[in-house]
């Protein structure tokens, strides 16, 4: 069997992450690539050492999942849990003495910005510390600050021989509990994601008080990135402006293609076991293909999370319950949703060009060739069909030979 190969460079990026704040993220990016580390350490604190966590600090749960939202898609990185599950205060020389023995033969670059720099000599065991790492310190310009951290860097180099990297950053303009504050009054652009601010509504963060039922679509979309894995945003938008699109086409309401469109896979990254876990919870009876499609059940209980989370009407309930299968007689939205999904601007497949003209002249022959096309795929593939897609096939056959 091959070794994996471990990493050599390893880039080390710790903080509260309360919450993960854009610019630090991308400045810890842009040093791991500057430095071409082969891994970038992304490690929330549990209980600093030099100050409290403020008031309302989220659960560490919570600012986990907030830090996975907010880099999910970065390459060669990883968040490590480890001071989160550790007893006590987070201390840095104990982390990094268990990543030694996890990659005992890295090189490790501790990157931090001025404020952390200017401590150092309070931390625990700090001239260990100097002899284990290579100290990488954010600078945001100001020349004042630029000049103080290499006159402390050139005399932690002469005292305890550091070595000390210091790399401009592009300068932030918040404070964190400026962006705290911030995010609780809604001016959330743009120092949070958008998946991290919807996380913050979702979960009532930072005593946020919204009716996630009345939400704007611009919160409401951000709660939809808060659902997703990263690389599946842009299908879920390009669905949004198709939906939109062919409402306006065929006289759907706007909003509630835009409300279906957004939530439809609000499910789609779960597990097997998640899903069965919510099928569980919500009173779901799956036939026998369900209980083993896996791709066939975020319909299911989408619809529930959606309707429980945001309030989504009967009319949107049911167009994100039908977007997978589809069903014998469906509605317009319910097809407007479906199709909306199916031609989106991300998708490419041959046929799709003529199918997405189609869907602009005649939405119930675009629905068949919709299908008749994912049938025909299925059949080529070994898979088997569900039987609510064969009815809703041989619906619209019998529906066009009426006419």
């Amino acid at each position: 069997m091959e070794t994996k190969q471990q990493p050599k460079k390893i880039g080390i990026f710790g903080g509260t992450f309360n919450p993960p704040h854009i610019g630090h993220i991308l400045s810890a990016e842009a040093a791991a690539k500057k430095l071409d580390v082969d891994l970038l350490l992304l490690i929330p604190t549990g209980l600093p050492p030099h100050k409290e966590l403020p008031e309302q600090t989220p659960t560490a749960e919570d600012r986990l999942e907030m830090l996975r939202l907010a880099t999910d898609g970065m390459k060669n990185t990883e968040i490590l849990d480890w001071e989160l599950k550790r007893a006590g205060k987070s201390y840095t020389i104990d982390t990094v003495h268990a990543l030694q023995a996890e990659y005992p033969d890295g090189e490790f670059y501790l990157m931090m910005g001025t404020d952390m720099f200017q401590s150092l000599e309070s931390w625990r065991e700090y001239e260990a510390l100097l002899s284990l790492v290579h100290l990488v310190v954010f600078n945001r310009g100001e020349k004042e600050e630029t000049e103080r951290n290499r006159a402390y860097a050139q005399k932690l180099k002469e005292q305890y021989g550091a070595d000390i990297i210091c790399m401009r950053e592009k300068p932030t303009v918040i404070s964190s509990t400026q962006l705290r504050a911030a995010v609780k009054e809604g001016t959330w652009h743009p120092f949070v994601s958008p998946a991290v601010y919807g996380y913050i509504l979702r979960r009532q963060l930072y005593g946020i008080k919204r009716d996630l039922h009345r939400l704007s679509i611009e919160e409401l979309r951000a709660v939809a990135c808060s659902f997703l894995r990263a690389k599946r945003v842009p299908h879920v938008m390009g669905t949004e402006r198709a939906a939109i699109a062919l409402a306006e086409r065929w006289g759907a309401s706007k909003e509630d293609a835009q409300v279906a469109a957004l939530l439809h896979d609000c499910t789609k990254r779960l597990t097997m076991e998640e899903q069965l876990k919510l099928c569980e919870k919500y009173d779901i009876v799956l036939d026998d293909l369900e209980q083993k499609a896996l791709k066939l059940l975020h319909a299911l209980t989408g619809a529930e999370v959606a309707r429980e989370v945001c309030g989504v009407s009967d009319a949107v309930y049911s167009a994100i319950r039908w977007h997978t299968t589809g069903k014998a007689d469906m509605s317009l939205l319910e097809k407007i949703i479906y199709m909306a999904d199916f031609i989106e601007e991300n998708r490419d497949f041959p046929g799709v060009e003529p199918l997405r003209k189609l869907a602009f002249e005649d939405l119930d022959r675009a629905m068949l060739l919709g299908f008749e096309m994912t049938i025909e795929e299925m059949n080529e593939m070994g898979n088997p069909i569900h039987f609510r897609t064969l009815e809703a096939r041989d619906w619209l056959k019998g529906k066009r030979h009426e006419c």
